[in-house]
């Protein structure tokens, strides 16, 4: 293979038929909802009276702590408020990210076949509001909502370079996944 992977070390994907929803909504970093291998921590944030320090990966340690120094990735994107961007995920590639501003409502799919938790969906609101950094494993379908009526700033650290054949895609709006993008109203 080109990227230097064996076909056996490929994750096997399949978009499953999802109810109609978002899912189990993610309140704590242990919930017994969360999907296998999706990991959450808690972001080191120190605010003052001048703004925030915001500290976003030590090498070596917290949720990346397994990312090798020599492929690792760190990147950033900026949305404006109501922004949708949605669905893609990884056949190898690790996705740490850290909301550095704004509130996202962050929305997983597991497509993993064979996974305990394929077909689950979990959305979590991230960022300001609640500063939880996410490790999302290969196979596992991500995007986000910005909600409020702030931009927000996600930083992204991957194990690896970007590499386009690495990555699928999958519409928003999929009526497999059918994940429900409108205000809930809770």
């Amino acid at each position: 293979m080109k990227d230097g992977m064996t076909a056996a070390d490929r994750v096997s994907i399949s978009v499953p038929e999802c109810e109609s929803g978002i899912g189990k909504v993610i309140l704590k970093p242990d919930s017994p909802h969360l999907i296998e291998g999706v990991r959450i921590a808690p972001i080191a944030l120190w605010p003052d009276d001048r703004g925030y320090f915001l500290e976003v990966l030590r090498l070596g340690n917290g949720l990346a702590s397994g990312f090798p120094p020599a492929t690792t990735q760190v990147s950033a994107a900026l949305s404006y408020a109501a922004t949708i961007k949605a669905f893609h995920y990884h056949l190898h590639q690790t996705d740490y990210w850290v909301p550095a501003q704004g509130m996202f409502q962050v929305a997983l799919t597991d497509l993993r076949v064979g996974s305990g938790t394929y077909g689950w969906k979990n959305t979590l609101y991230v960022g300001a509001l609640r500063p939880w950094s996410l490790l999302i494993p290969p196979g596992v379908a991500h995007g986000y909502k910005v909600v409020g009526e702030q931009p927000g700033i996600l930083v992204y650290v991957t194990d690896r370079f970007y590499n386009p054949e690495d990555e699928g895609r999958i519409a928003y709006n999929d009526p497999r996944i059918a994940y429900d993008w409108e205000l809930q109203h809770k």
